[in-house]
């Protein structure tokens, strides 16, 4: 296999990986009423079957970046698909709603594990400068693009074959990526100081135990507030407890990493001023993005009566522009600079985002309403996603682009389920109940959608102006890479 064609290989494997781990929770979240109808699961316990993946996925990726650091990228990798394909199988075989949450909590470990080291192999196999923005665009193009695929296969499955079989879709498609990653991935480092050539290799740190316990207990109980509050109640003791005790533990791993011989995190890292308000502004692009989909699909099943499936591909027309626009991202950061392409991704996903809002019409139609500000999103969304991640990554050294991937993949996480707590709590809040029936009329649940997206416009402003002020670090020089990619070691 030729240098050239290997990280192309490369690339399509991970970012195949990328694509089926959007893909999955649309899928899952369609054949939920199937699911509850077969297994004889209520609402709640229903809302559990999407949560469990959230909370471990969200709770992992920083220890799982990590791990990929220690133990070895493709190593890492390569164990979260093989628990994937296997949590999906105990998925598609479960015979009751308690081990299928079980099998979607494991599920969420995989895809933590997979995410991560994916992710940490993008930097490694491809250096900061174009072909970076090149490959992050193709990752921006499938998480685009996984949403509506999730939800077009999720609906069509269900439809022909059975809930089961979206289970048995992520084996298939995590074993096939399983049997591909040693041909296309034969060159890559398994660690970052396995480089051809090395005399010796360095010493491996040790493992921060103590923080590697801290950390993921308070990201997975925050990760638990957060999905859960807006079913127990935001001001619910069990609410109030599990947060409390997620934002303790993470003030406990704070202390450890100060003190510990090989941190987790090390704090000089968290000190980088940079790093920090990239991974902000990731957080921050995902409160304001990941809700409008849930949002936008709820309008057009609710207010215009479109079906499940109808309403995931009222959002094709933004992911197929999110697929045009994406891989063209490099040379818009070369043209205009990384934080005036940021800035100007922030600025149209505020514009796009409050125009979607303030469209909204309880007896509008799609093309009137949804059409022209989500193709205003779909060039938002690989703008803001592209240059945040390479921003979050530009100065990781060899070593640490298994921290760097955890650290942006959580930030990403989290804005993601905030942003989907907050703005449905919005949305809830100032849509009511109205009436006798306790069903809300399309005017109100109209009025609800249009203050949750006006709240994210809002989310996205205050990030165009953070991003203003980003000043990107210098390129950190790595040496060269050729032989770790495709040659034989």
């Amino acid at each position: 296999m030729s240098p050239a064609a290997a990280p192309r290989g490369a690339l399509g494997v991970l970012a195949a990986t990328q694509l089926l781990l959007i893909m999955d929770t649309a899928i899952v979240n369609v054949a939920l009423p199937s699911v509850g109808a077969d297994l004889g699961s209520g609402a709640a316990g229903l809302s559990w079957v999407a949560n469990a993946y959230l909370i471990t996925f969200g709770g992992l990726l920083l220890l799982g970046g990590r791990a990929a650091d220690l133990l070895g990228h493709r190593r890492l990798f390569l164990a979260g698909l093989a628990l994937l394909a296997t949590a999906s199988a105990a998925g598609g075989l479960a015979p009751n709603p308690a081990a299928l949450v079980a099998a979607r909590a494991a599920q969420g470990i995989g895809a933590a594990l997979a995410a991560a080291a994916a992710f940490a192999l993008l930097l490694v196999l491809f250096p900061d400068g174009p072909a970076r923005h090149r490959a992050l665009g193709v990752f921006a193009a499938m998480g685009g693009l996984g949403g509506v695929l999730g939800t077009a296969l999720g609906g069509a499955l269900t439809a022909l074959l059975g809930w089961r079989s979206t289970f048995w879709l992520n084996v298939l498609a995590a074993a096939t990526l399983a049997a591909l990653t040693p041909a296309v991935l034969r060159g890559a480092p398994q660690r970052p100081d396995d480089s051809a050539g090395s005399a010796a290799p360095a010493r491996r740190p040790g493992f921060d135990l103590a923080g590697a316990v801290t950390g993921t207990a308070g990201l997975g109980l925050l990760a638990y507030a957060l999905v859960g509050g807006g079913g127990h109640g935001w001001l619910a003791p069990v609410t109030l407890a599990t947060a409390a005790g997620g934002l303790l533990l993470l003030a406990a791993f704070g202390l450890v990493e100060r003190r510990a011989a090989a941190p987790l995190v090390p704090p000089e890292v968290l000190r980088r001023p940079v790093l920090r308000r990239a991974n902000l502004l990731a957080g921050l692009a995902q409160t304001a993005l990941f809700p409008m989909f849930f949002l936008v699909s709820l309008y057009l099943q609710h207010v215009l009566h479109h079906s499940p499936l109808g309403g995931g591909l009222g959002l094709l027309p933004l992911s197929l522009v999110v697929v045009a626009v994406a891989p063209q991202t490099g040379r818009i950061v070369f043209r205009l600079g990384l934080a005036r392409t940021m800035t100007l991704g922030f600025v149209l996903l505020a514009a796009g985002t409050a125009w979607l809002g303030l469209a909204l019409s309880a007896d509008g139609g799609f093309a009137g309403t949804v059409l022209a500000p989500s193709l205003v999103l779909g060039l938002a969304l690989p703008l803001v996603v592209v240059t945040t991640n390479v921003a979050a990554t530009a100065d990781a050294l060899p070593e640490e682009t298994g921290l760097a991937s955890g650290l942006v993949n959580t930030s990403q996480q989290f804005g993601s389920v905030l942003g989907l707590a907050v703005l449905v709590a919005v949305a809830t809040a100032v849509t009511g109940t109205p009436g006798t029936t306790g069903t809300p009329t399309p005017a109100a649940e109209t009025g609800g959608f249009r203050a949750a997206l006006l709240c994210g416009a809002a989310l996205a402003a205050v990030a165009a102006l953070l991003a203003v002020r980003l000043r990107p670090p210098a390129p950190v020089t790595a040496p060269p890479r050729r032989e770790r990619v495709g040659e034989p070691r």
